[in-house]
């Protein structure tokens, strides 16, 4: 186990903060660190705690685990953090699978639980829950803005694939509901797959103009590099998700020139943003991803609301957390009625600057997008 604290940095701004802090709390965070998913989970724990230890206060604790991408060790540290640790809030799964295994335990129970980057259309709908907020996207936002950007480039006859655990049939759920044409395929490969030559031989036979793919870390690497190799010469659309910081890096020029679409960039105009780019690259010597991204909002969400109440006062901390008064490094931001984000969601190019790849926004897809679920959630 790891164990964090913030620590007092000295400023006057931020001195001021600690002592206006209204609450302690203990947070347990768990999240993939080894294995093919390390690479997210370890971006989500960085950017979370950048904004933890840069606030210089000493009301919170962070307790962190390593869930292994296993669901049934991810329950494991629940119910440690829950009953042993005594944690107040819950936060960091990336994968869905692990969250509704995790999640509706743990609301029930009464904690509260912050989402990182798992929101599963279950916790948006039937599952929705006043102690559960997304604060990244509902799992189908950024398929419905590739959707949305497929059928505005004129695309006819895309072939759509992604793995098969909720936050793939999310995927491709939301990927139709924006684009309504003729599909030239759809399959669901297997969660952890790395070899994609069966997938890549029907989309050659299938006739596809274009080819749309939600895999994401390992799995995203090896199906960009044996797609590059396969001489398919499509267009590749995705999420950001396989198009973030460390899978650019390890595919190469492969990804040039890819269009993927995302609530965040590292070139969003807003000062927030600036500084939370500038801040990620100066400690850890790397570009933030979107995993960091949200983990740093997730982290200032939690912050802004214990200024107000701690989860204590359930229904206090409830409604500070609803208010959502941080300043989001995706600029505008607010929680729908099912507390899930409403937000834009933009297109990106994977672009190179000096040998390094990253991404630039080319357009927006969808504006001030909630999700498809609000009128099934009844809380």
């Amino acid at each position: 186990m790891t164990t964090f604290r913030s620590l007092a940095l000295g400023t006057a701004l931020a001195a001021l903060t600690a002592a206006t802090a209204s609450a302690e709390v203990k947070v347990g965070m768990i999240t993939t660190l080894s294995g093919g998913g390390a690479g997210l989970g370890i971006d989500t724990r960085d950017g979370f705690m950048l904004a933890i230890e840069g606030a210089g206060r000493d009301d919170v604790e962070v307790v962190i685990e390593d869930d292994q991408q296993k669901p049934e060790i991810a329950v494991q540290l629940a119910d440690k953090m829950i009953q042993s640790d005594k944690v107040d809030v819950l936060t960091g799964i990336v994968w869905s699978n692990l969250a509704m295994a995790v999640v509706p335990a743990a609301t029930a129970q009464g904690l509260f639980y912050l989402s990182t980057n798992a929101a599963p259309a279950q916790l948006a709908g039937p599952g929705c829950n006043p102690n559960f907020f997304s604060v990244s996207y509902q799992n189908d936002n950024l398929h419905e803005g590739a959707g949305a950007y497929v059928a505005k480039a004129g695309f006819t006859k895309p072939f759509i694939l992604a793995p098969n655990y909720p936050a793939g049939h999310d995927s491709l759920n939301g990927f139709k509901r924006f684009y309504e044409g003729a599909l030239a395929g759809e399959i669901y490969t297997t969660l952890g797959q790395t070899d994609y030559a069966a997938e890549i031989a029907q989309i050659r036979a299938s006739g596809a103009d274009s080819v749309f793919f939600f895999l994401p870390g390992g799995m995203g690497i090896s199906f960009l590099k044996q797609y590059a190799d396969s001489g398919v010469d499509l267009p590749l659309i995705g999420p950001a998700f396989s198009f973030d910081q460390g899978i650019l890096q390890a595919v190469g020029d492969a990804a040039l020139g890819v269009k993927n679409t995302s609530s965040w960039s590292k070139d969003l105009d807003n000062a927030a943003n600036t500084a939370f780019v500038a801040a990620f690259e100066e400690k850890y010597d790397r570009l933030p991803s979107i995993y960091a991204a949200q983990g740093y909002d997730t982290a200032n969400l939690l912050l802004s609301a214990l200024d107000s109440a701690g989860p204590e006062d359930a229904d206090g901390f409830r409604a500070a957390l609803k208010a959502a008064d941080f300043a989001s490094v995706r600029g505008d931001f607010s929680f729908a009625a099912n507390n899930h984000p409403i937000q834009d969601i933009y297109v990106r190019e994977v672009i190179k600057e000096g040998d390094l790849l990253t991404n630039k926004i080319v357009e927006t897809a969808i504006e001030d997008r909630d999700n498809a679920y609000l009128d099934q959630c009844k809380m």
